[in-house]
Order: C-alpha cells, then sequence, then structure tokens
C-alpha cells in the first residue's frame, strides 16, 4: 500500500504539489491522471526519495520514505523508460543487476532473475544483447527488472509512452497479473483511453492538488457525464493538456 499525506513541494516559484493527499491499495490498479504540470511526476519522485517534500510525507507499506529510505525502495518496483535500457547488456545481465542493488545476495538475484524470465516468457531472448531489441521485448525486459525483488508495490510513470499499440496490450495484461497477484499498481498519466482501461480507482490531479477520486465509473456518475474524459475536463475545468 501506497500513502500519500499532506505532500507539498515549491520547486522555483511553481508550487508543484499542494497539501496533496491519497492512498492506493494492494490488489489495485490505481491512475493518476492530470494534465501536463498537474505534479504527478514529482510525487512519484518522491514515493522514491529523489526529491524531498517541503511538508508531508510519503509511506510504502507503512515505512516513512524520508525515515528509511532505503526500507521503503526495497518494496517499491519501478518501470523505467524502456528505451533507456543498458543495450551491451543481456536482460538476464540487466535484471540481476538491478536485483542485486535492490537488496539480494549475489545467489538470490541469480535465482530471482531466473524466476522471473521464466514468468515473463523471456528466455528467447535472456542472453542476447538488448541493442536491437523491438519495443515488446524493451518493455517486458524493464518490468522484469521492476518486479524481480517481488516488490509489493509497481510505480510506472506513463508506462505506454512510445509503445506500439500490440505493446501496450501486452503490458495492460502484465499489470492485471501483478493486481491479480495481490500488488499495489500506481501509475500516472493523462491518456484517457488507458486510465479506463486499467484503473479500478483514479486520482484526478490538478495544480498539485487531488480534486477527484473514484473509479472511471463513478466519476462519470458524479460530473453526470458520459466519458472519463469529459468527466476529466469537467473536473479540471479545461481541455488543456489531455490526450486522447
Amino acid at each position: 500500500m501506497i500513502k500519500v499525506a499532506n505532500l507539498s513541494k515549491l520547486i522555483g516559484d511553481v508550487q508543484a504539489l499542494d497539501n496533496l493527499s491519497f492512498s492506493a491499495e494492494n490488489g489495485q490498479i490505481t491512475g493518476l491522471l492530470g494534465p501536463n504540470g498537474a505534479g504527478k511526476t514529482t510525487c512519484l519522485r518522491m514515493l522514491f526519495g529523489l526529491l524531498k517534500p517541503d511538508n508531508g510525507n510519503a509511506e510504502i507499506d507503512g515505512i516513512d520514505v524520508a525515515v528509511d529510505p532505503t526500507a521503503a525502495k526495497q518494496q517499491l518496483g519501478l518501470f523505467p523508460d524502456p528505451f533507456g535500457l543498458y543495450e551491451r547488456l543481456t536482460p538476464r545481465e540487466y535484471i540481476r543487476y538491478f536485483a542485486e542493488i535492490s537488496g539480494l545476495s549475489v545467489e538470490q538475484a541469480k535465482r530471482a532473475t531466473a524466476d522471473v524470465i521464466h514468468d515473463l516468457q523471456l528466455e528467447d531472448i535472456a542472453d542476447r544483447r538488448c541493442k536491437g531489441f523491438s519495443q515488446g521485448q524493451r518493455m517486458k525486459t524493464a518490468l522484469a527488472q521492476a518486479i524481480v525483488h517481488k516488490p509489493s508495490n509497481i510505480v510506472l510513470d506513463e508506462p505506454t509512452r512510445g509503445l506500439d499499440v500490440m505493446s501496450t496490450r501486452v503490458l495492460r495484461g502484465l499489470l492485471r497479473d501483478l493486481k491479480d497477484q495481490g500488488h499495489c499498481v500506481l501509475f500516472s498519466s493523462h491518456v484517457m483511453q488507458e486510465v479506463s482501461a486499467l484503473c479500478d480507482r483514479v486520482i484526478v490531479m490538478a495544480a498539485g492538488k487531488v480534486v477527484a477520486v473514484g473509479s472511471p465509473q463513478e466519476l462519470c456518475d458524479q460530473t453526470g457525464q458520459g466519458s472519463l474524459e469529459e468527466a476529466f475536463i469537467t473536473l479540471i475545468g479545461s481541455d488543456e493538456g489531455i490526450a486522447a
């Protein structure tokens, strides 16, 4: 479970987060939905301890990120940009490296890497260098790195950006599998289709604040709109920064 309480952050003269509070539950996919500049990425960076809040706190499975960042990070899996893989490494080498820096011993990392390669059906490419991989192969390798240490929480920042249609479908299926296994999945997006297709619960953000919380259908009912896109525009009072 991920919980943020009263997070505030001033970056330059911009109030990136303004008393932001929400939770993301185990066994659910929770979406942070907002226009560009809403504060979604700033919030996720705080979850990983990359930014310190001016006020408030973030907890991962009850662990305060500011108090014990190492323990908190061990309960988090971060899905990186699939196009940022180390192309000279094989998936096996890449995944094992991140397993070790996530706290696993050399032997544990070796076993965990073999397990996740099997689970994501990466055996045919596991010992090939990543250079030249397709979008789908890169995406699966990136996800394997995020879950190799079996974190209870998976965090993704605009996960389908740059992926083709088939890779996006595969990723959606994998995220649903993680949800069904009891993981807490939290991702940020401004793509309505993606949020509607995946999310059990949506946190609508604007100007660093939460403006609404609910399932896609609940947000439609709350605003009297027939689609999540129209509900979103109603809630934030603007169509700036959204994508269909």
